[in-house]
């Protein structure tokens, strides 16, 4: 196992995983898995398929209890903590795939979450929001979301998480089956959330997408850490640690 210590140790961990166990019934798939994210940082979690990525994403924000271990959020203890509490401290998770209503308008889909999250008042506002951060959907706002791309339905799915920007974002897979060009768009998006104080937990297969944007980096092999360390430092060796691309895992 190779380790390093994460940039900026003096930052109290904003969330933070400890010996972390969890699996599926009788499958496990995470095994002592330790990995903190300070507020305002990056951390990218790489591995190839069937790593435990999307179990420690799920983990985090409440959806999989862990079996042993420890969930804290601001040093308070958390563990199988209900998704909806944990989501009500600033916890956003936006996972693979495209939940959009397909048979509403991308303004219809918009106004319906945003009204839900923050009030009929500020939902326009917020829509206006969303086209700033995705102007491909302020095009298309009177558009089925059913009828849109792929890239579209996941800019329009991602548009509604970032809007209110959380204090954690939790990003699965968001660029898998996306053209290079809505990749670059989704992560100039990330970059800003990222500018604006939130932190964000990044699951990726672009690994050089995902480092561009990283602070830290942890990879994962077979639910485990193999390296857990500044992303400048993860350097030659990346291609030892990541044998073979992610490509959609579901572990």
């Amino acid at each position: 196992m190779t380790t390093s210590t994460p940039r900026s140790p003096e930052a109290a961990p904003l969330l933070e995983l400890r010996d972390v166990e969890a699996g599926y019934g009788p499958f496990r798939a995470l095994f002592g898995v330790s990995l903190s994210i300070p507020p305002g940082h990056v951390v990218a979690l790489l591995g190839s398929n069937g790593a435990g990525k999307t179990t420690v994403a799920r983990v985090c924000s409440g959806l999989v209890a862990p079996t042993a271990g420890k969930l804290l959020f601001e040093g308070n203890d958390v563990t199988g903590v209900r998704a909806y509490r944990i989501a009500r401290l600033g916890v956003a998770h936006a996972p693979e795939g495209r939940s959009v209503f397909a048979s509403l308008t991308v303004e219809e889909n918009l106004l319906l979450a945003f009204r839900v999250d923050l009030g009929r008042k500020l939902a326009p506002e917020a829509v206006a929001r969303a086209y700033e951060l995705f102007p491909r959907l302020g095009e298309r706002r009177k558009q089925h979301a059913g009828t849109l791309s792929g890239g579209e339905q996941r800019m329009l799915a991602l548009a509604r998480v970032l809007v209110n920007p959380p204090r954690l974002l939790i990003a699965d897979e968001l660029s898998l089956g996306l053209a290079p060009i809505v990749v670059e768009e989704v992560y100039r998006t990330l970059g800003k959330v990222r500018d604006e104080g939130a932190a964000l937990l990044l699951i990726e297969q672009h690994v050089k997408h995902a480092l561009a944007l990283a602070d830290d980096v942890a990879v994962l092999n077979h639910g485990q850490v193999n390296y857990y360390g500044p992303a400048s430092e993860l350097g030659d060796l990346s291609e030892r640690l990541l044998p073979a691309a992610s490509n959609g895992s579901h572990a």
